[in-house]
């Protein structure tokens, strides 16, 4: 199992729409997200940035993450959340999420 932690800004304007798309999130996009071997997923918000956290327990992860991009509900969600949120201008090439560095962790 590999952790992963990433952050993102969330538009102001755009914060109750991004609250309420997560309250009611697809079934479509909760069975890909499973399919594609992550777990214990979770996004915080704090002082306009958003924090997500997950646990991915599969073999392939480039692999698993082209198949969450290629699937049709997937791609119809991320039309309605990404204009919600603003990319850091410090993340890495190919990156939305920016990843973040995991300096200390405690089972």
């Amino acid at each position: 199992m590999q952790r992963y932690g990433s952050v993102i800004k969330v538009r102001p304007e755009k914060l109750e729409e991004y609250k309420r798309l997560h309250a009611a999130a697809w079934p479509g996009v909760l069975k890909m997200i499973h399919d594609c071997n992550i777990r214990n997923y979770s996004i915080y918000l704090k002082d306009g940035y958003l924090f997500g956290y997950f646990e991915y327990v599969g073999s392939n992860y480039q692999a698993d993450m082209a198949k969450m991009a290629a699937d049709p509900v997937t791609q119809e969600w991320w039309k309605l959340t990404d204009p919600c949120q603003e990319g850091l201008p410090t993340r890495q090439p190919g990156e939305w999420w920016a990843s973040m560095e995991e300096v200390f962790h405690c089972d």
